[in-house]
């Protein structure tokens, strides 16, 4: 990642915060991780992993499209969507979770791993969030390839 595009990203990230210059400075030492609030600029859906690396395999079939920024958590084996915000948002299925308004969320910064946390898909100042219809188009193939491998018992 280039130096313009963290410092996009930071800017972009930190916006989403009560104070954007604390942000920042959480970030500058060591792998230091920021708590922000969704429902402010962006709302997560996280989903677990093996659904959620297929989720987005299925998002970068289309060559017109980047998907948007996306988070992995290698601890608790998550991988995290940035949508718009929708408080009522129907985020539905098995492990699907929604952060919305009130809800803080654990944020690392664009260009590093904090912890178990990192960027799959890091923002920037061009970064799209994931279109709802597009992200939920995606989770429903992924779970139905999953439940075509799942061995039967």
């Amino acid at each position: 990642m280039t130096n313009a595009m963290w410092t996009h990203g930071v800017e972009w990230l930190t916006a989403a915060t009560p104070d954007p210059r604390a942000g920042e400075r959480a970030w500058l030492p060591g792998d230091g991780t920021v708590l922000m609030e969704a429902g402010r600029h962006w709302d997560l859906v996280s989903v677990p992993r093996q659904l959620g690396l297929l989720t987005l395999d299925i998002l970068w079939y289309d060559p017109a499209r980047t998907p948007g920024p996306t988070l992995v958590d290698s601890a608790a084996h998550r991988v995290g969507f940035l949508v718009p915000p929708d408080p009522a948002g129907d985020w539905s299925g098995e492990g699907v979770r929604h952060a919305s308004r009130g809800a803080w969320v654990a944020v690392p910064p664009p260009h590093r791993t904090a912890r178990s946390l990192e960027w799959i898909v890091p923002p920037d100042a061009c970064t799209a969030l994931h279109p709802p219809v597009t992200l939920r188009l995606a989770l429903r193939e992924a779970y139905e390839t999953l439940a075509v491998l799942a061995p039967v018992c």
